[in-house]
């Protein structure tokens, strides 16, 4: 029983092949690419939030080994893709600031690739492994869902607390000038009600 779960919990080690959550900076009028090796029949699963910087929006883009174009988003906030490889090879993904010119955007993603399995032939099919299997992907699209929503959270975070500041700075900047007109008027009517004499 042991050598079994043991077995099991390899097998399950093996078909989760990786797994890996960036944050990258792409500098106004550049991008950042990235590559991913993937086999036929991978799945590869990538969601992304910008975090940080202007209108909080790039362009991405996938393209296979061919260069062809797979998948594009244009000005996102912020976008989920899923792709299962139909050719061998590396498969690039893209974001692109390249439209500003001013401000610096940083992005959050993740990439989990997910190999298909392969069962072995002189292997009888158990099927509590292939619940486990079930429930190995369930958890890691729940590890994507939470990441996903806390780089959301960072983000909101973000524009509350620049909102709060603005609004303090307003409320600085109205009470000063109320200041300001409360002295005018009261020298304005310290001037109207003083007498003044001929000599």
């Amino acid at each position: 029983m042991f050598n079994k779960l043991t077995l099991l919990a390899v097998t399950v080690m093996v078909t989760l092949q990786s797994v890996a959550a960036f944050n990258v900076i792409v500098p106004a009028g550049e991008r950042r690419c990235f590559f991913e090796s993937l086999e036929k029949n991978d799945n590869m699963h990538l969601t992304f939030q910008v975090g940080e910087g202007g209108h909080l929006d790039v362009d991405f883009w996938i393209t296979d080994p061919n260069e062809t174009l797979i998948d594009d988003a244009t000005k996102g906030a912020s976008g989920t893709f899923n792709h299962e490889a139909k050719i061998n090879g590396k498969y690039e993904y893209c974001f692109s600031n390249a439209f500003s010119t001013v401000t610096d955007k940083t992005v959050g993603f993740n990439v989990f690739v997910a190999k298909p399995f392969r069962p072995d032939p002189t292997h009888k099919a158990d099927p509590l492994e292939n619940e486990i299997r079930e429930l190995a992907a369930g958890i890691q699209e729940i590890r994507n869902e939470q990441e996903y929503t806390l780089a959301r959270e960072r983000t909101h975070r973000n524009t509350a607390e620049s909102t709060n500041s603005r609004v303090v700075w307003w409320s600085l900047f109205q009470s000063g000038i109320l200041f300001l007109v409360c002295v005018f008027q009261i020298t304005y009517l310290k001037r109207f009600f003083e007498v003044k004499r001929v000599v």
